[in-house]
């Protein structure tokens, strides 16, 4: 794929992303379905599995970013270590994408976590089981974490259609 057609790819994967989590949320989701529907490579088992890490870890905020941990995701079904190669070493290629993805974010978001990014978008943090904090922090928010979301996924889809 040319260098034109795979950021084209990585904008329409943008706004996808930024479509689905402004519509459906939990952001791992949104980032794993764009890159299977533009780039393949996700399966709906990975899609699947990745529910309970929104919200920094099952809502509690104090994981990482669920549109991160999406993109992470999406890096390793590409680059990652398969179960029959664990005996021929750590697969140092899939680190230095998924850390390069991570740099990257805390650079872009001043942060990881979703406290953290919480504090960047708001000014504060939120009891995200809390459904008035919850509705909350959605009206502070704004569209800052389906733009994390979306830019997570451009950047995911340009490394992928590379």
């Amino acid at each position: 794929m040319n260098d034109d057609a795979r950021k084209a790819l990585a904008e329409q994967a943008y706004e996808k992303a930024l479509k689905y989590e402004l519509s459906y949320g939990c952001c791992p989701q949104c980032v794993l379905a764009t890159v299977q529907e533009t780039v393949g490579i996700v399966d709906d088992q990975t899609i699947k599995a990745s529910h309970g890490l929104s919200g920094g870890c099952g809502l509690s905020g104090d994981g990482i970013c669920g549109a991160l941990v999406g993109g992470l995701m999406a890096l390793s079904a590409k680059y990652g270590r398969d179960h029959d190669k664990f005996a021929k070493g750590l697969c140092m290629n899939s680190f230095r994408k998924a850390h390069e993805l991570t740099e990257r974010f805390r650079e872009e978001f001043g942060g990881v976590t979703c406290k953290e990014l919480q504090y960047q978008f708001t000014g504060r943090n939120y009891d995200m089981w809390d459904p008035e904090e919850y509705k909350a922090f959605e009206a502070a928010c704004g569209k800052r974490c389906a733009d994390a979301t979306g830019t997570v996924t451009k950047w995911v889809v340009e490394t992928l259609a590379a």
